[in-house]
């Protein structure tokens, strides 16, 4: 039967056997598993409103002023140029929120090595 002390050094060490399993674990999944489509529904949402409305624009002053197919063509591809500015500063956004949640990880994982 172990002695007192080697009972207490090998629960301790049980312990610390745990915490550094658990710092080297990857993390949980995401609870939703439709992010990733969501977004991408977004991106596409938004692509689609900026060639709508350039269009819509485009086309209405060229009702307006006789002069088809100008207006058309050019508020037409500042639409396209708004959507993919749109779809660009929602990418960078979720990069920087995936970079965040990482760099917590990261903290959290450490606090737990020291711990």
């Amino acid at each position: 039967m172990p002695e007192p002390d080697e009972a207490e050094r090998l629960r301790q060490l049980d312990e610390r056997i745990s915490r550094l399993r658990a710092a080297h674990e990857p993390p949980p999944p995401r609870p939703d598993g439709h992010a990733l489509g969501q977004v991408a529904w977004r991106m596409v949402t938004e692509l689609v409103a900026g060639l709508l409305v350039g269009f819509g624009i485009g086309f209405g002053l060229d009702v307006l002023l006789g002069t088809q197919p100008w207006f058309l063509l050019l508020f037409t591809l500042l639409g396209l140029a708004a959507g993919i500015r749109t779809m660009m500063r929602t990418a960078a956004g979720l990069q920087r929120q995936g970079e965040e949640e990482a760099a917590a990880a990261a903290r959290d994982r450490e606090g737990t090595k020291r711990g």
